[in-house]
Order: structure tokens, then C-alpha cells, then sequence
């Protein structure tokens, strides 16, 4: 499902059910020792999605440890991105250089005082304006993945935080695209500073779903 808001060069797997006597890497199974049920399915689930993605990279299977603010670690030359929500898990892998950010999110309203948490006074002006337009989407949710997504594709390139207010996010419901305007100073990316992110958007299945990908082919 998400690989249609993704590049062709980008394999990406997504499942809505977590299959039984799916298998961890024991390097894995460590990260999740004491992790309750929920929390394990998620991971372990997610886990095969990105194993599917290798596989269809040519790929063999490696374990997919985690990072120190739980970003997961790629082999040498793939980059990638993993998302789990209620119902969902996806990975997106490439091989190249670059950064790949993915998110979904079930399109339901955000729970009370989490927009405003997560929100500037013009995003939340442009959600009451979309709200109207286009009901049929919960747009502070949309607002939110999207900036889950600019972290994701964000940290790989700066290895630094991202708050949510770092980053300004315009959305086109026409087009279905969402663009990310960076309020502190970007990551460089090929010679030249970032200023921003653009990224792609789609619902469906009672999901939103997010993607950024930047790349370029690997050295």
C-alpha cells in the first residue's frame, strides 16, 4: 500500500496482521527482553516487513538493531524507515544514499491538547481551513504523521532532535503532497544546505499514510 506514495526504486513492504511463529535475530530478541506483548508484535512484525524489503532488494536477511534514539540500523549502503500503528506495519528500504521517512497513523482525530502540542498557529490555521474543505480526512493526524516523517527522513541526515515545532508543514489535498519548512538550520545534503523536506501523502483502509524519500544513487 505505501509504496504507491514512494519512488520506484524504494521496496517497501506493509502488512495489516502480525503473522504467528514470526522470528526475531537473538541480537533482536534482546532489544525486547522486557518489552510487554504489544510492544513486541510491533517490533517483531516490523522486523519481518523490513526483512521482506531486503529480500527484495537482493539483500540477505540481517538483523535490524537500534540506534540511541531508537532510529533502526541499516547494513552498509541501504537506508530505510519503519512505521507500526493499530492494525498496520510497513518498512521502506534502497539502496542508496540519502534518507527515507515513512509514517502511518490510523485517520482518526488526535486525542484533546496533542494538536496544540504539536502545532504552529499557522499549521493549525491551515487545518481548520482544510477541515472544512475536505472533512473526509482527520487533518491534525495528517499533520501530525507528517511530522513524524520529516523526523525520520531529518535524523539520518543531522543525528540531532527535531522538535515539532522545528519544522512548518504546508499541506496540498489536491495533489497530495505536504512540504516541510525547516525553522532551524537543515542538515547538509549533496554540497548545498537543506531547507526543507517535500513528501507524499495518501489514505485508505482507515489509515493515513506519509513518505519522504531523498535519494541518490550509492557511490
Amino acid at each position: 500500500m505505501i509504496e504507491q506514495i514512494l519512488p520506484a526504486t524504494v521496496e517497501a513492504y506493509d502488512t495489516f496482521e502480525d503473522p504467528p511463529g514470526t522470528m526475531l535475530f537473538p541480537e533482536e530478541e534482546q532489544l525486547i527482553k522486557r518489552a510487554v506483548e504489544k510492544r513486541r508484535r510491533e517490533f517483531t512484525t516490523a522486523r519481518l516487513c523490513a526483512r521482506k524489503a531486503m529480500e527484495r532488494l537482493g539483500i540477505a536477511p540481517v538483523p535490524v538493531l537500534s540506534g540511541l534514539r531508537g532510529e533502526p540500523l541499516w547494513p552498509l549502503g541501504v537506508i530505510g524507515s519503519i512505521t507500526h500503528c493499530a492494525g498496520y506495519r510497513a518498512a521502506a528500504l534502497a539502496q542508496a544514499v540519502g534518507t527515507i521517512g515513512i509514517d502511518g497513523e490510523p485517520n482518526e482525530p488526535l486525542a484533546e491538547g496533542v494538536v496544540e502540542a504539536v502545532s504552529l498557529p499557522q499549521e493549525r490555521e491551515m487545518l481548520r481551513r482544510l477541515a472544512a474543505e475536505h472533512p473526509a480526512v482527520c487533518w491534525d493526524r495528517l499533520l501530525f504523521s507528517a511530522k513524524e516523517t520529516v523526523y525520520k527522513a531529518w535524523f539520518p541526515l543531522a543525528q540531532r532532535w527535531l522538535d515539532f515545532q522545528d519544522a512548518r508543514i504546508s499541506v496540498d489535498p489536491v495533489r497530495r503532497t505536504f512540504s516541510a519548512h525547516l525553522l532551524v538550520l537543515g542538515p547538509r545534503w549533496q554540497g548545498r544546505r537543506l531547507g526543507g523536506f517535500t513528501g507524499r501523502w495518501m489514505t485508505g483502509d482507515g489509515l493515513i499514510l506519509t513518505a519522504i524519500a531523498i535519494l541518490a544513487p550509492e557511490a
